[in-house]
């Protein structure tokens, strides 16, 4: 009778640990990481061709993946799946990378939803027919974190899914260097300071954006200091694609850019007032949007953005 009631109590003990921290590894060879999320627990498989090159730890539902690819196996994608209330994914690495969201749900009360270290290029494949929400959370320390989905290095965000996301301690996506867009559609719902921030360029092609309930800029763009590459303009771009901005209770801009703000005409920048601020590099000025075109308002006279007078 006792020996069973000790096993019982084994059982109960070790249950946990067993399923919050496990990593297995598959025999297919397809150079890919995916991370499933179960409320308070996660799981990581990794596949045969890259487990010499991948590290993966799991806390609960914290997950953190680094990776030390070399150049024969320089890009890796990463799945991340299910839904966890109080989970994250940290990303560290040196090649470029794809995260796919397959529908994914993640709330971290105490950090950044995801959190990307990797300084390179990661693309953001945001999968067809599913909507993913990432969630951060608040700090009482200063500049704990930059971002509910941060990363160090460019984004490039593509697919035909939906992404909404929640900024609750400062912006709601933050990216170190450039952030391109196309396809897919980002709602932002909250953000303590900008919707969006990032910096070098940001170049939309298509899809769709909608900005709402922050407290700073909707869209703002900087200049990486010490930075010289020929990326590094500040620009602000519009080719194609809609952007929605509602600045109900926001301090700053629209959009705040340190170097040009452009909007071609097949693309839709629109807020819910009928002037759109715009601030761009030593120039504080209102633009009207007619008919997609772009215009600003200096001393009395009416300019294409281009800086061409009309």
């Amino acid at each position: 009778m006792k020996r069973s009631i000790l096993l019982v109590l084994f059982c109960i003990l070790i249950v946990p640990f067993t399923t919050h921290a496990q990593v297995t590894y598959t025999s297919d060879t397809t150079c890919y990481v995916k991370v499933t999320y179960n409320g308070s627990s996660a799981a990581v498989v990794v596949s045969n061709d890259i487990k010499s090159y991948i590290t993966a730890t799991i806390d609960g539902a914290d997950v953190t993946v680094t990776s030390t690819a070399t150049a024969a196996v320089n890009e890796i994608s990463y799945g991340l799946y299910g839904t966890t209330t109080d989970g994250s994914f940290t990303f560290n690495g040196t090649y470029k990378a794809t995260v796919e969201l397959f529908g994914v749900n993640i709330t971290n009360p105490t950090g950044p939803a995801i959190d990307i270290q990797n300084g390179k290029r990661i693309e953001i494949s945001v999968k067809r027919g599913m909507t993913s929400t990432l969630k951060d959370g608040t700090s009482t320390a200063a500049d704990a974190w930059k971002g509910a989905l941060y990363c160090k290095g460019h984004i490039q965000f593509k697919g035909y899914g939906t992404l909404n996301v929640y900024g609750n301690y400062a912006h709601a996506i933050k990216a170190g260097e450039y952030i391109e867009m196309k396809n897919c559609t980002i709602n932002v719902y909250s953000a303590v300071k900008d919707a969006i921030n990032c910096n070098q360029y940001f170049s939309m092609a298509s899809g769709v954006i909608n900005l709402s309930g922050f407290g700073d800029d909707g869209i703002q763009v900087d200049i990486e200091a010490n930075d010289n590459s020929a990326e590094n303009t500040g620009n602000f771009t519009m080719t194609g694609g809609t952007v929605n901005i509602n600045m109900s209770g926001a301090a700053g801009e629209d959009v705040k850019a340190e170097g040009t703000v452009s909007v071609a005409s097949a693309a839709s920048l629109n807020t819910t007032t009928d002037m759109v601020n715009v601030q761009s590099r030593n120039i504080q000025c209102t633009k009207v949007l007619r008919d997609g075109i772009l215009l600003i308002e200096r001393e009395g006279k009416q300019y294409f953005i281009t800086g061409k007078e009309k």
